[in-house]
């Protein structure tokens, strides 16, 4: 099925205005054409009475009418829906809807039965019960869980379908069982529970028990939820999925234990079951928060890319934990100024802000762009100094020298040495840095979007990085990270046909990582993180790039606050193949001995990585005469 048109404007008029090209087309005689643009009108408004008016005298007692709107594939989305409208017209309701659903499995969102003649209570009396049956199990197998709600309108009348049918039809189970699941699905849990419980009686099987096991769960209802499973259980003993969905219930609930025994019993018959491996790696993973275990189920996910809950679960993990999905706010002084000055109910028209040292050059490049109306200066350098590269600094490590710097200092002042970007670079960067990714393997598969810029774009965008397209003072800070991030993860694609060890992506990214302190550092090693999760025979070295780059930070930060530790130790601790060591200090970097927050602050024990809301330092601005 081909797409339907992507117009611009009010959908409603758009409709409207290929009513009117299709009235012209029948005034002259042209069928064809006319039917054409009527199936436009549907697709940009399936509701509108005119559409459906029009659609009735174009086919009143024409013996072509079916021929009008063909279905043979790639059908047009239009066509499919003015031809169930038709033959719902002739009485051939089954066939009709048939195809209404498939509009609806292709566009799940579209207000495709949302018309009289579906929204008729007499239908269900229409449509046989175990035709409804099947057709909502295949709605059912592309709608969300739950259904979202910008497309619960689309969905209603299958449901309201569905119900009348169950009324006319108490006992079948099939009936009953279909509307349960649509009914939860759009948060309707007293429904759910309701006829799942009633078809579960009507005919005692697998489907029925596991539904209202379903409903339970939703309601919080676990030892109920429970209990149910078990009873599907014994339809279908050794049922993996069902076994996967108690060791899933037993977690939630607070026993992930004995959840854990549950799933690994099931390994124990089948090693990589689609149901019970991903959902393992997830408990492991909540069990002692070692990403080796994600790890291994991003190269199953690899392995097996059509695994839906594979999938699911790397996502609902990954977006738990800082740079695996989420990219880490800052935490520098200028950008705490910064967020102070944009809360304050009186803003000021300008001023001097005094740092003591040196931060890193994207925190000072978002005030700057935020604040253009201050005036930054930095007091002084301290030891070791952070416009240093490393290998300058620290004479240990993998790295001997760096070739490529995007940040050059004149004193104190950073300037960028990376020409800006060219304005088609700009713009592929200020496209995609809207976007977040729900694991790192996505990360690295979208920033291919990339691979075809010039690598002398992609450095400059990491200084020179265009506006957001709300030019919002107060974003400033959050989008040079997200530019810089997928800039480093298209740089991670650069050359990608050369030997990863002797690679121009490898060397440019290492430069980055390595060079002056600053947000391109972690964004760099970002990409070599990416890439070892993607491609296993880099993960050696770049647990060693990452691991010494994070020893370095340790280092320098004995003697000197560094503003970028924790978010290299998330980074450490997201690589594959880390040295245990260096990984165990990275947890101690992130959840101190003693009882506090990383940074010394009071309250439990952080999980490392956890995301938690910071605790901003507030640093008031030296203010001047005649300004902030």
């Amino acid at each position: 099925m081909t797409p339907a048109p992507e117009g611009m404007g009010d959908r409603r008029m758009e409709a409207e205005g290929e009513l009117s090209m299709a009235r012209l087309a029948l005034d002259d005689g042209e069928r064809q054409h006319a039917a054409e643009h009527i199936a436009n009108a549907l697709v940009c408004d399936p509701t509108l009475p005119d559409a459906h008016e029009l659609l009735t005298v174009l086919t009143a007692r024409s013996k072509d009418r079916l021929d009008l709107f063909p279905v043979e594939q790639p059908a047009f989305l239009g066509a499919v829906v003015a031809r169930a409208h038709v033959l719902a017209a002739d009485g051939e309701h089954d066939e009709a809807l048939g195809l209404l659903v498939s509009a609806q499995c292709h566009q799940p969102a579209g207000r495709w039965a949302d018309v009289p003649w579906v929204l008729d209570g007499a239908l269900a009396t229409r449509v046989p019960p175990d035709e409804l049956c099947a057709l909502a199990a295949r709605l059912l197998r592309v709608l969300p869980d739950p259904i979202p709600r910008d497309m619960r309108p689309g969905v209603q009348p299958y449901l309201s379908l569905v119900r009348n049918s169950a009324g006319l039809w108490p006992e079948h189970a099939g009936i009953l069982w279909v509307t349960s699941v649509l009914s939860r699905r759009m948060e309707l849990w007293d429904e759910a529970l309701d006829t799942a419980l009633r078809s579960e009686r009507a005919a005692p099987s697998l489907q029925a028990s596991v539904a209202v096991a379903y409903a339970y769960r939703s309601m919080k209802r676990w030892a109920e939820a429970e209990r149910a499973f078990l009873r599907a259980l014994e339809h279908d003993p050794g049922n993996a999925a069902v076994e996967t969905d108690v060791a899933e219930l037993l977690a939630t609930s607070g026993r992930a234990e004995e959840g854990l025994v549950w799933v690994e019993r099931v390994l124990e018959r089948e090693p990589h079951q689609e149901n019970a491996f991903p959902t393992a790696c997830g408990m492991r993973f909540a069990r002692d928060g070692d990403v080796r275990h994600l790890i291994d189920l991003a190269d199953h996910l690899r392995e097996h890319p059509d695994n839906s809950h594979a999938e699911a679960v790397l996502t609902s993990w990954s977006q738990r934990r800082f740079w695996l999905g989420p990219v880490p706010a800052p935490s520098e002084s200028v950008v705490n100024v910064l967020s102070q000055v944009l809360e304050a109910e009186e803003k000021p028209s300008g001023g001097t802000l005094t740092v003591s040292a040196p931060e890193p050059p994207s925190a000072l490049l978002a005030f700057r762009r935020s604040l253009a109306d201050f005036t930054l200066t930095i007091d002084g350098v301290p030891d070791p100094d952070p416009r240093a590269p490393v290998p300058e600094v620290f004479a240990a490590g993998p790295v001997r020298s760096i070739g490529r710097r995007v940040w050059d200092y004149e004193g104190a002042e950073a300037r960028p040495s990376a020409a800006p970007p060219s304005p088609d670079a700009a713009r592929a960067l200020q496209d995609i840095a809207q976007e977040g990714w729900p694991h790192l393997l996505a990360a690295y598969d979208h920033a291919v979007r990339l691979s075809g810029l010039p690598l002398d774009d992609l450095l400059g965008v990491l200084v020179h990085p265009p506006a957001p397209l709300k030019d919002d003072a107060a974003t400033w800070p959050e989008w040079i990270r997200s530019v810089q991030a997928w800039a480093c993860l298209g740089i991670a694609h650069h050359r990608a046909d050369q030997p990863w060890a002797a690679s121009d992506r490898r060397a440019v990214l290492i430069d980055l990582a390595y060079g002056p302190e600053d947000w391109v550092t972690e964004t760099a090693l970002l990409g070599l993180v990416a890439t070892a999760w993607v491609t296993p025979d880099t993960r050696a070295d770049v647990a060693e790039l990452v691991g010494w780059r994070f020893i370095a930070a340790m280092e320098a930060s004995r003697t000197r606050p560094v503003t970028l530790l924790e978010s290299l130790a998330l980074l450490t601790l997201a690589t594959p193949e880390m040295n245990p060591d260096v990984r165990a200090l990275a947890s101690r970097v992130l959840t101190p001995d003693d009882g506090t927050d990383a940074g010394g602050r009071g309250g439990r024990p952080r999980e490392p990585g956890e995301i938690r809301p910071r605790w901003w330092r507030r640093v008031v601005p030296r203010r001047r005469r005649g300004g902030a």
